[in-house]
């Protein structure tokens, strides 16, 4: 009978509506503007040392800061956290190379027992390679109106990114693509453009840094509301 009560807690539980909004600062390998957002394969890069040889990537890092949400009645708002990876060859089967998530040590588990379910629904893809790095702070940074953004994991020892607006304009204001979807988050508010000086990732045997390559901001919105009732959970 406890058993079967428990049971039914824990359904009614996890069947609790939840929601997140937030911003990332963003930037990979690819030139701008990362035409993963337009097709499944990442951008080739000529190999160091072998001429006529490329390899295809899209290596990236995304810092984080939730603007609002909940789950399971917790709120999320003001969790940062960090996802660095690489997407490998090829990603129109639904699988990717690795990633690895990284939180703000601030962040509550239940906080993070709601962002690692919702990641998997803003990122509805296999990875080869998942994994969780160790806590690290997270300094994240980007006042409305401003050309520059700029995140840190671990003041810059683990990873970090920087954007700087570069892009012609023809009046004021942000250069921003719109009505292009974000994987699996069905809304943003576009993508500001805004190439990196810097995205780097120092840790482990798959450390990478590029200069002047793919940058943006953005903010996605998403909810239990968007995806399938037995795949909202």
């Amino acid at each position: 009978m406890a058993a079967e009560k428990a049971e039914k807690a824990g359904k009614a539980t996890a069947a609790k509506p939840w929601a997140m909004n937030a911003t990332i600062i963003e930037a990979c390998s690819c030139p701008m503007f990362c035409q993963c957002y337009f097709s499944t394969a990442p951008a080739s890069h000529s190999m160091a040392g072998m001429e006529g040889h490329e390899e295809t990537y899209c290596k990236f890092n995304n810092a984080f800061r939730v603007n609002r949400g909940t789950y399971n009645g917790v709120s999320l708002a003001g969790a940062k956290f960090w996802v660095a990876g690489d997407l490998g060859a090829s990603f129109g089967d639904g699988e990717a190379d690795w990633a690895v998530l990284t939180f703000d040590p601030s962040v509550t588990p239940a906080q993070r027992e709601g962002i690692g379910m919702i990641l998997g629904k803003v990122y509805p893809v296999k990875w080869t390679n998942f994994s969780m790095g160790a806590d690290a702070p997270v300094m994240w940074e980007h006042k409305p109106g401003s050309d520059v953004a700029h995140a840190t994991l671990d003041g810059g020892k683990a990873a970090e990114v920087e954007l700087k607006s570069s892009v012609n304009k023809n009046a004021a204001g942000p250069v921003v693509i719109k009505n292009l979807k974000y994987f699996g988050a069905p809304r943003n508010d576009g993508f500001v453009l805004m190439p990196n000086t810097v995205e780097a990732y120092h840790l482990g045997d798959k450390a990478y840094e590029f200069k002047g390559t793919n940058g943006f901001m953005i903010t996605l919105d998403i909810t239990s509301r968007d995806v399938p009732k037995e795949a909202a959970n």
